[in-house]
C-alpha cells in the first residue's frame, strides 16, 4: 500500500537535488493543500525554502510545525541553525536551544550551546559550564576538548585547564596539529622548566 506523504516528500527531495526547488515547492504545497496539519512535508517544504534562500517562506513553514507540535525536535534543531546566523535573532535561538537542552540534553548539544554562547553573547563563563558538561558526558571525542581549549586559551586566560585539554586532544588523537602547536607555544610562554604556571600568569582568586 502506497503512503502518500512518503511519496510526495521522496518526489520533492528528488525535484530538489536535480536543480527544480520550485517543482520541489509545487509537489509539497500540493500535498499540503490535501493535508495541511501533516509535519513531514512542510519540514521539507522549511528544508527547501532555506536552501533557496527565502527565509521568511521558510520561517513561516517550521512557526506552522511548532504551533502543531511545539516540541518537535527537528523543527527546533533546524530553526536553531537559522537564527543563530543572526545577532538580530540570537535571543529567539538561545530560547530554542534551551527548549532543545531540556528535551534531549546531550553532549553534542551541549557542545553547540556552548560555542554559541561564547560566539554570540561572548558568555564565556557559561560556554564553558557548557563545555565541562559535554567532555564529562564524551570524554573521548576529541573535538569537545578542542573547543574547550580555545576558549580557556583566549577568552578565560585559565592555562592549567587549558593546558589538561589541549593534551587530551594530543592523547585521544596525536597527529593534531593544531593542538600540538598550542600546547608547544603555552609551555613554552606559560610555564616554566619545572612544568609549573608562571607566577605572574597565576589567576587571581
Amino acid at each position: 500500500m502506497s503512503d502518500p506523504v512518503y511519496e510526495a516528500v521522496s518526489k520533492a527531495k528528488r525535484q530538489a537535488e536535480s536543480g527544480n526547488p520550485e517543482g520541489a515547492v509545487a509537489t509539497l504545497e500540493a500535498y499540503l493543500e490535501t493535508d495541511p496539519h501533516c509535519i513531514k512535508p512542510r519540514l521539507e517544504l522549511a528544508r527547501i525554502a532555506y536552501g533557496m534562500g527565502d527565509r521568511e517562506y521558510g520561517d513561516l513553514q517550521m512557526d506552522a510545525v511548532l504551533d502543531l507540535e511545539p516540541d518537535n525536535l527537528e523543527a527546533l534543531k533546524a530553526l536553531i541553525t537559522v537564527l543563530s546566523r543572526d545577532k538580530k535573532t540570537r535571543a529567539l535561538a538561545d530560547e530554542r536551544y534551551r527548549r532543545v537542552l531540556e528535551l534531549e540534553p546531550g553532549p553534542e548539544i551541549h557542545n553547540e550551546y556552548a560555542r554559541f554562547l561564547r560566539n554570540q553573547f561572548l558568555d564565556f563563563e557559561r560556554s564553558a559550564e557548557y563545555y565541562e558538561l559535554a567532555v564529562a558526558a564524551a570524554p573521548d571525542r576529541y573535538e569537545y576538548h578542542q573547543n574547550y581549549a580555545v576558549l580557556l586559551l583566549l577568552d578565560l586566560k585559565d592555562y592549567i585547564k587549558a593546558r589538561r585539554e589541549l593534551e587530551a586532544v594530543l592523547r585521544l588523537n596525536p597527529e593534531h596539529a593544531s593542538a600540538r602547536k598550542n600546547l608547544d607555544l603555552l609551555m613554552r610562554k606559560k610555564f616554566d622548566a619545572q612544568g609549573n604556571l608562571k607566577k605572574r600568569f597565576l589567576r587571581k582568586r
